[in-house]
C-alpha cells in the first residue's frame, strides 16, 4: 500500500468512526467508506474482505443494508461472474430524497390524529404543528436536492 493509500484508508476508517458513533453499524460503516474513498471504481465483495479484514457475511450484511438506501449499487463486469459495488453518482441526493419517504410518514401520522383528537385539542394542535413541520420539510427537501443536483452538473460542467 502506498503512501496516499494508506492517507485514503485512515481517513475512510475516521469517517466510518464518526458514523458509527452516529447510530451506523459499524461494519456497514467500513463497507462504505471503503467503497467511498477507493481509487477502484467498483470493489468486489473479496476486495472489501481483504481491504477491511471482514468476513465476507459481513461484507453482505454490509451491502444488503447499504444498497437499498441508495449510496451503493451493484454493478455488472465484463468477465467476471462476481459481484461487483461501487459508490452511487449522486449518492447523497438519492440519500436525501429518500428522506421524503420517512417525512411523508409522519405527515400521515399527525394528518390521523388530527383526524382522531381534533385540531382544536390539545394533542391535535402539537400534532398540527408536526404536520405543518413535515410538510413543508417534505417540499422544501425536494426543491433543495432538484437545486443542487442543477448546480452540481453545472459545475461539474
Amino acid at each position: 500500500m502506498d503512501e496516499k493509500d494508506a492517507q485514503l484508508r485512515e481517513a475512510a476508517e475516521k469517517l466510518a468512526l464518526t458514523l458509527s458513533e452516529s447510530g451506523m453499524q459499524k461494519t456497514t460503516a467500513r463497507v462504505m467508506t471503503a467503497l467511498l474513498f477507493s481509487r477502484q471504481e467498483a470493489m468486489t465483495a473479496a476486495d472489501l474482505c481483504e481491504e477491511l479484514r471482514i468476513s465476507s457475511g459481513a461484507v453482505s450484511g454490509a451491502v444488503k443494508q447499504l444498497i437499498p438506501t441508495g449510496i451503493i449499487e451493484r454493478v455488472p463486469a465484463p468477465g467476471s461472474r462476481r459481484d461487483h459495488y461501487r459508490f452511487r453518482e449522486h449518492a447523497w441526493a438519492t440519500l436525501m430524497g429518500n428522506q421524503n419517504a420517512l417525512l411523508s410518514s409522519m405527515w400521515d401520522a399527525a394528518s390521523e390524529g388530527i383526524k382522531v383528537a381534533g385540531k382544536d385539542s390539545t394533542p391535535g394542535r402539537r400534532l398540527d404543528e408536526m404536520q405543518h413541520f413535515y410538510g413543508f420539510m417534505q417540499r422544501e427537501m425536494a426543491a433543495l436536492i432538484d437545486k443542487w443536483l442543477e448546480q452540481y452538473d453545472t459545475d461539474k460542467g
